[in-house]
């Protein structure tokens, strides 16, 4: 405790003035008053007081309770403030909340308990700063004792008070004991409110969380702010953005924590319309220097394939942190572009910026996509080597990635089994999807086996089994693949696509015949198809895992929901016009193969966002290596 006080050498008590050679008493006592720093050296000043007839009252109390407390001269203390009028827990007061700000706030709680002992009346103030200490050392047990010195001195009605216990007892994740706290309070602020929201939306219960939202009497921005974040935590970006506009029209102005969660919803719906709203709103309102805003901004524009905007921010940004550069280098490698990537990895080196396990992992993505197996090994090693960075599960599942793409299936295998930690459904999934590019069934068994007990009611993982057979023509053992999902409850997921027209979303699902155009939509299609096959297309038929006559799988395969939206969009887009779909399964052959052709023959930018990454057709090609 008596390091917190400035040491100070006291000159003696015969310190004469220099030009008179007298003592000079006026100067020693305000030398003393403000720079005692043990209780020697305040017993000193003491005596001085009395000796020069100075009054007590000119003692600085605050600094007597700092020199004091914790200590055997708290009693000598006491007597000093008995002698005063003014009440001795104001001193204290003081003392405890300098402890509980400080490094140690350890000392305000042992503080409070040695007061105690010697029956000094706590007030209002007092617990304040006892319960922030408790609050900094997530101290429930001492914070329960405290909870009864408001109950048993009637302070129940301090409003403050009883929020700061109720955040306490959420912290130290009591949340039982908070709940019951917060249905007994008989009278609740905002502060309240928001303390239960935050504390359940940090536990994922975004319905309990809603619920006290939807019956707030009144709400922050802070309110509305964590149930938006909520719900894109818990992987619900529409029902945040719906809360978003609702935000909109109460008139309540969003900051800058409300703007990086909507763009994060933004990001994940795609919703580049509202995005760019919000990016200018951003920058209206002065949050342009906000390094977090940036970094969401980056990762908006490349989940909704507007690479270049992306680029733009970047390149804008006055100040950028790691999560920058990786966001940048993950954003160019979704998008193909694997070899800019790894140049803006080189430039992130040369100014001094250390990489993180993310940035690894955007790296090992961009190696995995161009099919560079050497320079991924190489990042692999170095992220450890070079940087002390322990790979994680992510890293070992963009290894088996990058092996298995490249072909290099038995050792991607091998690569598992020798992983120091279990391997996950994302490891296995990397190389049974290799096993499906290069035909491999014996390991693609193998794989499956894995993850039939890893993600038991994981459908792609059927589907890509059932599809190797079905390219073996192996039918019985796609049927029994089939019947396997049928016995586990495994429901295939529904293939959907979006795209985006004129500020209207459009969602079709595979074979869709409910949307008003749907009619001319399947004739356009058939034109389509007549022209790609002058340039040499033919239909895929093996990825549908049906056993049906051929023509019946040709009808299948053109009525896939990403076909089917992009000829919704070049109906309603004028010509030149890039077409933009989002996909929530992973493009099929075929479909890559004729959005190739397509992008030639309407002459118009096609891109594709499946569950993997961006696809970006043009002039028949697209920007990645391969479609998987």
């Amino acid at each position: 405790m008596l390091s917190t006080v400035t040491s100070l050498h006291l000159p003696p008590l015969n310190h004469t003035d220099s030009h008179t050679h007298r003592p000079n008493s006026q100067n020693l006592t305000t030398h003393l008053l403000h720079n005692f720093s043990s209780p020697i050296e305040l017993k000193q000043l003491h005596a001085h007081l009395i000796k020069t007839n100075t009054p007590l009252t000119s003692l600085p109390l605050t600094r007597i309770a700092f020199v004091c407390s914790l200590n055997p001269s708290f009693c000598y203390a006491q007597k000093i403030f008995k002698h005063l009028e003014n009440p001795e827990i104001l001193a204290w007061n003081s003392c405890l909340k300098a402890f509980a700000e400080g490094n140690d706030p350890i000392d305000a709680v042992m503080l409070f308990y040695q007061l105690q002992s010697f029956h000094v009346l706590p007030d209002s103030f007092t617990l304040s700063f006892v319960l922030k200490a408790c609050t900094r050392l997530l101290d429930v047990s001492n914070g329960r004792v405290l909870h009864g010195y408001v109950e048993k001195l009637g302070f129940q009605s301090n409003l403050f008070l009883i929020n700061m216990i109720l955040n306490l007892y959420a912290l130290c994740g009591e949340v039982r004991d908070a709940r019951l706290l917060f249905d007994k309070m008989s009278q609740r602020d905002v502060v309240t409110w928001n303390i239960m929201m935050t504390q359940l939306v940090k536990r994922g219960d975004i319905k309990e969380a809603y619920d006290l939202f939807s019956r707030m009497p009144e709400r922050s921005v802070r309110s509305w702010t964590l149930m938006i974040s909520g719900f894109v935590q818990c992987g619900k970006p529409k029902e945040a953005i719906s809360l978003f506009l609702e935000m909109e029209e109460t008139g309540v102005r969003p900051n800058e924590v409300t703007v990086v969660a909507v763009l994060a919803a933004c990001a994940d719906l795609g919703d580049l319309g509202l995005g760019r709203r919000i990016h200018e709103y951003s920058n209206q309102s002065g949050f342009s220097r906000n390094v977090r805003i940036s970094n969401t901004l980056i990762e908006m524009y490349v989940k909704c394939g507007f690479l270049e905007d992306a680029c733009t921010v970047f390149d804008g940004m006055k100040e950028r942190t790691v999560v920058s550069w990786s966001a940048m280098i993950a954003g160019l490698a979704m998008h193909g572009q694997a070899e800019e990537a790894l140049r803006l990895f080189s430039r992130m080196i040369q100014i001094g910026m250390d990489p993180n396990d993310v940035t690894f992992v955007g790296l090992l993505h961009a190696c995995s996509h161009i099919g560079f197996v050497d320079q991924g090994r190489e990042f692999f090693t170095s992220m450890t080597n070079d940087y002390g960075i322990v790979p994680r599960i992510e890293h070992y599942g963009c290894m088996v990635d990058l092996l298995s793409r490249a072909g290099l299936l038995q050792e991607a295998y091998e690569f598992i089994t020798n992983m120091p930690i279990k391997p996950n459904s994302v490891v296995w999934g990397a190389l049974l999807g290799g096993c499906k590019v290069h035909r491999n069934i014996e390991l693609a068994e193998e794989a499956t086996k894995h993850l039939s007990e890893l993600d038991p009611l994981n459908d792609g993982y059927y589907v890509v089994l059932s599809n190797i057979y079905a390219e073996a023509q192996r039918w019985e053992d796609t049927a029994r693949v089939r019947k396997l999902m049928r016995d586990r409850g495994v429901k295939k997921t529904p293939g959907w696509s979006s795209i985006t027209v004129d500020g209207v979303i459009h969602e079709f699902v595979a074979g869709d015949e409910a949307h008003p155009q749907a009619q001319e939509i399947f004739q356009m299609w058939e034109k389509l198809v007549e022209k790609m096959k002058l340039k040499g297309y033919v239909p895929n038929t093996s990825v549908v895992l049906l056993d049906m006559e051929e023509d019946q799988k040709e009808k299948f395969l053109y009525r896939h929901s990403e076909k089917l939206a992009l000829v919704f969009g070049l109906m309603n887009t004028g010509p030149g016009t890039p077409i933009r779909i989002m996909k929530n399964l992973r493009v099929c052959e075929d479909c890559h193969a004729a959005f190739k052709l397509i992008s030639a023959i309407v002459n118009r930018k096609i891109v594709v966002r499946d569950r993997n990454r961006f696809h970006c057709f043009k002039d028949g090609s697209c920007s990645c290596r391969d479609f998987w």
